[in-house]
Protein backbone atom coordinates (compact mmCIF):
# COMPACT_ATOMS: atom_id res chain seq x y z
CA UNK A 1 0.00 0.00 0.00
CA UNK A 2 6.78 -1.40 -5.12
CA UNK A 3 4.53 0.94 -7.09
CA UNK A 4 2.49 -1.80 -9.03
CA UNK A 5 1.01 -4.88 -7.80
CA UNK A 6 -1.93 -7.29 -8.86
CA UNK A 7 -4.12 -8.72 -6.63
CA UNK A 8 -2.22 -8.77 -3.51
CA UNK A 9 -2.17 -4.65 -4.00
CA UNK A 10 -5.95 -4.90 -4.29
CA UNK A 11 -6.50 -7.14 -0.99
CA UNK A 12 -4.38 -4.18 0.75
CA UNK A 13 -6.12 -1.58 -1.01
CA UNK A 14 -9.02 -2.69 0.98
CA UNK A 15 -6.39 -3.07 4.45
CA UNK A 16 -6.01 0.59 6.30
CA UNK A 17 -5.22 -1.01 9.94
CA UNK A 18 -3.85 0.90 12.89
CA UNK A 19 -2.79 -0.58 16.38
CA UNK A 20 -2.96 1.50 19.65
CA UNK A 21 -0.04 1.19 21.46
CA UNK A 22 0.11 -0.47 24.86
CA UNK A 23 1.93 0.32 27.66
CA UNK A 24 5.24 -0.98 27.26
CA UNK A 25 7.82 1.77 26.98
CA UNK A 26 9.73 2.74 23.85
CA UNK A 27 13.71 1.43 23.56
CA UNK A 28 16.22 2.84 26.00
CA UNK A 29 18.93 5.40 24.89
CA UNK A 30 16.69 5.89 21.97
CA UNK A 31 17.33 9.78 20.98
CA UNK A 32 14.01 10.13 19.27
CA UNK A 33 12.56 9.27 22.82
CA UNK A 34 14.58 11.33 25.16
CA UNK A 35 12.26 12.57 27.73
CA UNK A 36 11.87 16.41 27.49
CA UNK A 37 9.72 18.85 29.25
CA UNK A 38 6.24 19.66 27.40
CA UNK A 39 4.84 22.87 27.60
CA UNK A 40 1.80 22.83 29.49
CA UNK A 41 -2.07 22.47 27.21
CA UNK A 42 -4.03 25.97 26.29
CA UNK A 43 -5.81 26.89 29.65
CA UNK A 44 -8.68 27.06 28.26
CA UNK A 45 -8.62 23.68 26.90
CA UNK A 46 -11.52 21.48 27.95
CA UNK A 47 -10.01 18.27 28.80
CA UNK A 48 -7.23 19.92 31.01
CA UNK A 49 -8.94 22.04 33.08
CA UNK A 50 -8.56 22.01 37.23
CA UNK A 51 -11.81 22.17 38.86
CA UNK A 52 -12.45 22.97 42.41
CA UNK A 53 -13.27 19.48 44.18
CA UNK A 54 -15.91 22.02 46.50
CA UNK A 55 -17.52 24.03 44.17
CA UNK A 56 -17.49 21.71 40.86
CA UNK A 57 -20.67 19.52 40.18
CA UNK A 58 -20.21 15.76 40.01
CA UNK A 59 -18.61 14.91 36.85
CA UNK A 60 -21.11 13.43 34.67
CA UNK A 61 -20.39 9.47 34.15
CA UNK A 62 -17.90 8.57 31.24
CA UNK A 63 -17.13 5.95 29.31
CA UNK A 64 -14.10 4.02 28.36
CA UNK A 65 -13.26 4.33 24.90
CA UNK A 66 -14.00 1.02 22.61
CA UNK A 67 -11.21 -1.07 22.07
CA UNK A 68 -9.91 -0.65 18.19
CA UNK A 69 -8.68 -3.61 16.35
CA UNK A 70 -6.97 -6.61 17.12
CA UNK A 71 -2.86 -6.77 17.74
CA UNK A 72 -2.55 -4.23 20.38
CA UNK A 73 -0.81 -6.22 22.84
CA UNK A 74 3.17 -5.07 23.43
CA UNK A 75 3.04 -2.98 20.25
CA UNK A 76 5.70 -0.94 21.70
CA UNK A 77 8.25 -3.76 22.08
CA UNK A 78 8.42 -3.26 17.83
CA UNK A 79 8.59 -0.05 17.61
CA UNK A 80 12.21 0.40 17.21
CA UNK A 81 14.35 3.55 17.26
CA UNK A 82 14.02 5.36 14.27
CA UNK A 83 17.54 6.72 14.35
CA UNK A 84 19.19 3.39 14.70
CA UNK A 85 16.20 1.66 12.42
CA UNK A 86 17.80 -1.29 10.24
CA UNK A 87 16.11 -3.14 7.51
CA UNK A 88 16.88 -6.72 9.47
CA UNK A 89 14.16 -8.26 11.34
CA UNK A 90 14.06 -7.69 15.61
CA UNK A 91 15.58 -10.24 17.06
CA UNK A 92 12.63 -9.96 19.40
CA UNK A 93 10.71 -12.69 16.79
CA UNK A 94 10.78 -15.53 18.88
CA UNK A 95 10.13 -13.46 22.74
CA UNK A 96 7.98 -15.11 24.74
CA UNK A 97 5.45 -13.29 27.29
CA UNK A 98 5.72 -14.64 30.71
CA UNK A 99 2.10 -13.30 31.31
CA UNK A 100 0.45 -15.69 29.07
CA UNK A 101 3.89 -17.78 27.88
CA UNK A 102 2.67 -17.12 24.30
CA UNK A 103 4.75 -15.58 21.48
CA UNK A 104 4.42 -12.42 20.18
CA UNK A 105 0.62 -11.61 18.48
CA UNK A 106 0.62 -12.09 15.02
CA UNK A 107 4.37 -11.60 14.35
CA UNK A 108 5.53 -15.09 14.13
CA UNK A 109 6.46 -16.03 10.02
CA UNK A 110 3.43 -18.05 8.56
CA UNK A 111 4.31 -21.65 8.04
CA UNK A 112 5.20 -21.58 3.86
CA UNK A 113 6.36 -17.67 4.06
CA UNK A 114 8.95 -17.71 1.38
CA UNK A 115 11.22 -14.64 2.66
CA UNK A 116 11.59 -13.09 6.49
CA UNK A 117 9.21 -9.99 6.86
CA UNK A 118 10.01 -7.16 9.19
CA UNK A 119 8.47 -7.16 12.44
CA UNK A 120 9.68 -3.00 13.59
CA UNK A 121 6.58 -1.04 13.94
CA UNK A 122 5.83 2.49 13.31
CA UNK A 123 4.77 5.02 15.67
CA UNK A 124 2.21 6.96 13.86
CA UNK A 125 1.47 10.79 14.69
CA UNK A 126 -1.94 9.82 15.16
CA UNK A 127 -3.26 10.39 18.74
CA UNK A 128 -4.60 7.96 20.10
CA UNK A 129 -8.00 8.85 22.70
CA UNK A 130 -7.70 8.46 26.13
CA UNK A 131 -4.18 8.16 26.23
CA UNK A 132 -0.65 10.13 25.89
CA UNK A 133 0.00 8.24 23.31
CA UNK A 134 0.10 7.95 19.60
CA UNK A 135 -1.21 5.13 17.13
CA UNK A 136 0.78 2.57 15.66
CA UNK A 137 1.15 0.53 12.83
CA UNK A 138 1.27 -2.86 11.94
CA UNK A 139 4.63 -4.61 10.90
CA UNK A 140 5.39 -6.16 8.08
CA UNK A 141 4.74 -9.66 9.02
CA UNK A 142 1.25 -8.51 10.82
CA UNK A 143 0.31 -7.31 7.30
CA UNK A 144 1.21 -10.29 5.66
CA UNK A 145 -0.38 -12.71 8.33
CA UNK A 146 -3.61 -10.49 8.05
CA UNK A 147 -3.80 -10.70 4.32
CA UNK A 148 -3.41 -14.59 4.93
CA UNK A 149 -6.25 -15.03 6.79
CA UNK A 150 -7.87 -12.95 4.37
CA UNK A 151 -7.99 -15.80 2.16
CA UNK A 152 -4.69 -14.38 0.17
CA UNK A 153 -2.47 -16.98 -1.01
CA UNK A 154 1.39 -15.25 -1.94
CA UNK A 155 1.96 -18.32 -4.44
CA UNK A 156 -0.96 -16.94 -6.85
CA UNK A 157 1.67 -13.83 -6.66
CA UNK A 158 4.89 -13.15 -8.44
CA UNK A 159 5.90 -11.46 -4.80
CA UNK A 160 8.95 -10.04 -3.74
CA UNK A 161 10.27 -8.89 0.35
CA UNK A 162 10.76 -5.13 -1.45
CA UNK A 163 6.66 -5.33 -2.54
CA UNK A 164 5.93 -5.98 1.25
CA UNK A 165 8.14 -3.11 2.37
CA UNK A 166 6.60 -0.76 0.05
CA UNK A 167 2.95 -1.89 0.95
CA UNK A 168 3.80 -1.23 4.32
CA UNK A 169 4.68 2.53 3.12
CA UNK A 170 1.73 2.81 1.46
CA UNK A 171 -0.82 1.67 4.21
CA UNK A 172 0.78 4.38 6.60
CA UNK A 173 0.62 6.93 4.33
CA UNK A 174 -2.62 6.78 3.43
CA UNK A 175 -3.71 6.89 7.12
CA UNK A 176 -1.40 10.36 7.53
CA UNK A 177 -3.27 11.37 5.25
CA UNK A 178 -6.21 10.80 6.37
CA UNK A 179 -5.88 12.21 9.48
CA UNK A 180 -4.33 15.40 8.26
CA UNK A 181 -7.64 15.77 5.93
CA UNK A 182 -9.81 15.13 9.35
CA UNK A 183 -7.86 18.13 10.95
CA UNK A 184 -8.56 20.38 8.16
CA UNK A 185 -12.01 19.63 9.04
CA UNK A 186 -11.56 19.60 12.61
CA UNK A 187 -10.11 23.15 12.21
CA UNK A 188 -13.57 24.79 12.66
CA UNK A 189 -13.90 23.84 15.70
CA UNK A 190 -10.68 24.79 17.35
CA UNK A 191 -12.15 27.52 19.56
CA UNK A 192 -14.38 25.29 21.57
CA UNK A 193 -11.50 22.12 21.21
CA UNK A 194 -8.12 24.46 21.53
CA UNK A 195 -6.51 21.03 22.71
CA UNK A 196 -7.08 19.12 18.90
CA UNK A 197 -8.97 15.62 18.58
CA UNK A 198 -7.94 12.27 19.18
CA UNK A 199 -8.68 9.42 17.39
CA UNK A 200 -11.17 6.45 19.24
CA UNK A 201 -11.59 4.11 16.84
CA UNK A 202 -12.20 2.69 12.88
CA UNK A 203 -13.65 0.25 11.42
CA UNK A 204 -13.53 -0.33 7.66
CA UNK A 205 -16.52 -0.84 5.32
CA UNK A 206 -15.12 -1.94 1.83
CA UNK A 207 -18.66 -3.42 0.66
CA UNK A 208 -21.07 -0.75 1.86
CA UNK A 209 -20.15 2.39 -0.40
CA UNK A 210 -21.48 5.27 0.62
CA UNK A 211 -24.38 7.79 -0.73
CA UNK A 212 -22.61 10.00 -1.63
CA UNK A 213 -19.94 6.79 -3.65
CA UNK A 214 -22.98 5.63 -5.34
CA UNK A 215 -24.53 8.98 -6.59
CA UNK A 216 -20.96 9.13 -7.97
CA UNK A 217 -21.26 5.57 -9.50
CA UNK A 218 -24.25 6.93 -11.24
CA UNK A 219 -22.94 10.10 -12.62
CA UNK A 220 -20.42 8.34 -14.21
CA UNK A 221 -17.22 7.83 -11.79
CA UNK A 222 -15.38 4.90 -10.56
CA UNK A 223 -16.21 3.47 -7.04
CA UNK A 224 -14.24 3.66 -3.80
CA UNK A 225 -11.87 0.43 -3.83
CA UNK A 226 -12.42 1.04 0.57
CA UNK A 227 -14.42 2.90 2.52
CA UNK A 228 -13.65 3.42 6.43
CA UNK A 229 -15.56 5.22 9.35
CA UNK A 230 -13.35 7.03 11.73
CA UNK A 231 -14.54 7.84 15.29
CA UNK A 232 -12.56 11.20 16.55
CA UNK A 233 -12.99 12.70 20.36
CA UNK A 234 -13.52 16.47 19.74
CA UNK A 235 -12.89 17.26 23.55
CA UNK A 236 -15.47 14.75 24.78
CA UNK A 237 -17.88 14.80 21.83
CA UNK A 238 -17.65 11.83 19.64
CA UNK A 239 -17.85 12.87 15.40
CA UNK A 240 -17.76 10.10 12.93
CA UNK A 241 -16.01 10.82 9.91
CA UNK A 242 -16.20 9.01 6.27
CA UNK A 243 -13.33 7.93 4.21
CA UNK A 244 -13.87 6.51 0.51
CA UNK A 245 -10.64 5.43 -0.56
CA UNK A 246 -10.28 5.94 -4.63
CA UNK A 247 -7.31 4.86 -6.72
CA UNK A 248 -5.31 7.71 -7.93
CA UNK A 249 -2.87 5.59 -10.47
CA UNK A 250 0.66 5.07 -9.80
CA UNK A 251 2.64 5.50 -6.48
CA UNK A 252 4.63 8.15 -6.32
CA UNK A 253 7.87 6.32 -5.45
CA UNK A 254 9.41 9.52 -3.14
CA UNK A 255 5.94 10.26 -0.91
CA UNK A 256 4.61 6.59 -1.33
CA UNK A 257 1.30 8.36 -2.10
CA UNK A 258 -1.31 7.16 -4.61
CA UNK A 259 -4.88 7.21 -3.09
CA UNK A 260 -7.19 10.27 -3.58
CA UNK A 261 -9.64 10.48 -0.30
CA UNK A 262 -12.73 11.65 0.04
CA UNK A 263 -13.06 12.78 4.01
CA UNK A 264 -16.12 14.16 5.56
CA UNK A 265 -18.21 14.50 8.70
CA UNK A 266 -20.98 11.82 8.30
CA UNK A 267 -24.44 13.27 8.67
CA UNK A 268 -24.84 12.31 12.26
CA UNK A 269 -25.49 15.56 13.27
CA UNK A 270 -27.04 19.36 12.81
CA UNK A 271 -23.13 20.26 13.40
CA UNK A 272 -21.93 17.91 10.94
CA UNK A 273 -24.85 19.05 8.50
CA UNK A 274 -23.95 22.93 8.95
CA UNK A 275 -20.02 22.07 8.19
CA UNK A 276 -20.56 20.47 4.96
CA UNK A 277 -23.06 22.91 3.87
CA UNK A 278 -20.62 25.57 4.89
CA UNK A 279 -17.18 24.32 3.00
CA UNK A 280 -19.14 23.15 -0.11
CA UNK A 281 -20.70 26.72 -0.29
CA UNK A 282 -16.48 28.00 0.28
CA UNK A 283 -15.46 25.42 -2.66
CA UNK A 284 -18.01 26.73 -4.95
CA UNK A 285 -17.60 30.06 -4.41
CA UNK A 286 -14.13 30.31 -4.61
Amino acid sequence: MGATMSSPAATVKAEAVMVPQSGVSPPQGCPMHQEQKQAPPPPECPMHQVTNSSLAPAPAETTTPKPGPVHQERAYEFVECPMRATSAPSQGLGDIDPANMMPPPNQMPAQDQPFPLDVVREESKIPRAGTNKNWVYPSEQMFWNAMLRKGWRWKDDDLAAQDMSNIIKIHNQNNEQAWQEILKWEALHAKECPCGPTLVRFGGKAKEFSPRARFRHWMGYELPFDRHDWIVDRCGREVRYVIDYYDGGEVDKETYQFTILDVRPAFDSLNSVWDRMRVAWWRWTS
